[in-house]
């Protein structure tokens, strides 16, 4: 998607694009950037390593883990608009950053964010219906339903993102072009526009509340209604069980909000003074979690790690055969 269509009003927007000026007073930013690509490369090697191992099992290829693959696909998009473009910009100080390429990188980066809060939702109701109605669980959430609920969440958040990026692409921008943060985000730039743009303000926040809170509300009240089902259950062996597997999802779902929750009390608080500090805090809270759920899943669910650990095997057997032909 290129939003370098004519947007520039006459204002010669789309000639001259914008600067990205965060991380000019961060001391040692370099680390920063260094750190941002281990985060990288984990993340690419977690959730492909995860991609792999259930393309390779049929036993894997069910609804829930469906929904897994979709996670994993959103977690090494995520940080593939973020991340990369980073190294020129603050590694070599090439920061000027083309009118469509901005509003693209925008409207990816806000989409694969808004689809993380999706697809955390899309587990919860996986769970539900394993937990609440698990004999009728093969027929109630079949491959099928499962992948056009998954292309229906999709649609979904194209529509949501779509109208407000493109309102912020037709601003004209005949001011300044220095965009304080360290990628194109929607509301550092469209506060740039020599215009009126309490309609932008009011859209964004509205979209963001939609996104965060009508998935976490959703996710909330899928696991009263789990609680509630589970207690229920007679048997202690039993009741563990169902926590348990409702647990990962919950370390993931923590571990994708609490972030946002850091960020909205920091930044109303303003308990971090150094804009650039604030900045590089909130970058690394955003890139952890598509990171960290690979690994979470991975350690805590028994059959992806049963599976991975047959692969390492295989692959250390084939290694050892291979060492011994060559001695040979």
């Amino acid at each position: 998607m290129n939003f370098s269509v004519a947007f520039s009003n006459g204002t010669n927007s789309f000639n001259e694009g914008f600067y990205l000026t965060a991380f000019r007073t961060l001391a040692n930013k370099n680390y920063l950037v260094l750190a941002l690509a281990i985060i990288y490369i984990i993340t690419l090697l977690g959730n492909l390593v995860l991609l792999i191992v259930v393309l390779m099992n049929s036993s894997l290829q069910n609804p829930k883990y469906l929904a897994v693959c979709n996670l994993a696909i959103v977690d090494i998009s995520m940080n593939s608009v973020i991340i990369p473009q980073m190294v020129p910009v603050f590694v070599f100080n090439q920061n000027h950053v083309s009118f469509g390429a901005c509003f693209s990188q925008m409207f990816f980066m806000h989409f694969f964010g808004d689809m993380e809060s999706f697809s955390l939702a899309l587990l919860a109701y996986d769970r539900l219906i394993a937990i609440c109605w698990p004999l009728r669980y093969s027929t109630i959430n079949t491959n099928l339903r499962m992948l056009l609920i998954i292309a229906g969440i999709w649609c979904l958040v194209i529509l949501l993102e779509i109208f407000p990026i493109s309102l912020a692409a037709r601003l004209p921008y005949c001011a300044s072009r220095e965009v304080q943060s360290c990628c194109c985000e929607h509301s550092p730039v469209y506060k740039l526009a020599c215009a009126d743009t309490s309609y932008n303000r009011h859209l964004g926040t509205a979209k963001s509340l939609t996104t965060l809170l009508g998935p976490l509300t959703f996710i909330i009240f899928t696991y009263v209604i789990v609680v509630v089902a589970v207690m229920r259950i007679a048997s202690t062996t039993q009741r563990w069980k169902a926590f348990h597997t409702c647990f990962t999802h919950l370390l993931l779902v923590l571990l994708y909000y609490m972030p946002v929750m850091l960020a909205f009390v920091l930044g109303n608080l303003r308990l971090i003074q150094n804009f650039d500090l604030y900045t590089a805090v909130l970058t690394v809270s955003v890139t952890l979690p598509p990171m960290l759920n690979p690994i979470i899943y991975s350690l805590k669910t028994d059959e992806i790690r049963d599976k991975i650990v047959k692969l390492l095997g295989k692959s250390k057997v084939a290694q050892q055969i291979i060492k011994n032909e060559v001695n040979d």
